[in-house]
């Protein structure tokens, strides 16, 4: 799959037109963590050059099916989305999209065998979103962040093991909790958009009790015990994303703590936020962890 160019002098030049088309497709998906995620995209920097790539192109691939269902309400989401994972099929049966967000996710689903039972339950919470508004379970909701989180983030295992079965098995536990975990965290900064906007009750006792303080405090125990199961996943895993990992745990598990102190009633009016020096802060913090663990 090469490109041969003359030039002067008889020079000819080869060009894998393949690579440069999976290398222009991996930087759409990088500028699409950057624009849409400053925090997560901050802590990506720390990864290996290798894992940083494929993970930009796993962050590009969900958040474009998210903000199908979430963001674009002029047009018809059921039809977009239909579209979108019918260019995923189709994509992986050929080799190919002129979807670069698409291309880019399938090829790193083939170089580190992230297969459909993963990928899948994403895709069927994402269509849970086009006309679910309340669960009303533990049951539900955990099937909800199992597809919209925890397979994401086993999909991110996989790259971070590199083909690892054995650490990849070892770590999935706690893998699925630091899904759960930031999904969750995800669930009440959003609250606002989500109740009063999109009219969607993620937690079952929002739909039961409401939320004020009571019902955060059950929230928030629940949450800080993912994160405590998550934190022994964190300190075993490899080199080249554990720093990276441990940013994002940081940040996360400082968002919790923040939203631990505003009143319910305010948690539900604003959009929870870690200022610039404190994320900071939280680098140096999860480093010199990380030398020491």
């Amino acid at each position: 799959m090469h490109l041969r160019i003359n030039l002067h002098n008889n020079i000819t030049v080869k060009i894998n037109y393949l690579a440069l088309y999976f290398d222009v497709s991996s930087e759409i998906s990088r500028v699409v963590t950057q624009k849409y995620s400053t925090s997560f995209y901050w802590a990506s920097q720390f990864f290996d050059q290798e894992t940083k790539k494929a993970i930009f192109n796993i962050y590009g691939f969900v958040r474009f099916a998210d903000e199908i269902v979430d963001s674009f309400h002029d047009f018809n989401k059921e039809q977009l989305l239909n579209d979108f994972i019918k260019e995923y099929r189709t994509s992986k049966q050929s080799g190919i999209s002129l979807n670069p967000i698409i291309y880019s996710f399938v090829s790193t689903c083939q170089k580190y065998k992230i297969e459909d039972f993963l990928v899948d339950p994403f895709l069927d919470s994402m269509r849970f979103d086009l006309t679910k508004k309340e669960y009303c379970s533990d049951e539900e909701i955990n099937l909800y962040i199992y597809g919209s989180a925890e397979v994401i983030g086993l999909m991110c295992l996989k790259v971070f093991c590199k083909g690892d079965q054995n650490e990849y098995e070892r770590l999935k536990p706690q893998a699925l909790k630091l899904g759960a975990a930031f999904q969750k965290v995800n669930f009440l900064r959003d609250l606002k958009n989500d109740v009063l906007e999109l009219k969607r009750f993620y937690f079952p006792v929002l739909v039961t009790d409401g939320f004020n303080e009571k019902t955060k405090k059950v929230i928030i125990a629940d949450i800080e015990q993912d994160f405590q199961e998550a934190n022994r996943g964190i300190k075993q895993l490899p080199k080249g994303s554990k720093l990276a990992v441990s940013i994002a745990f940081q940040y996360y598990h400082e968002l919790l703590k923040k939203i631990k102190t505003v009143k319910a009633e305010d948690v539900m009016q604003q959009r929870i936020r870690i200022p610039n020096h404190k994320k900071i802060r939280l680098i140096l913090k999860a480093y010199i962890l990380n030398i020491f663990t």
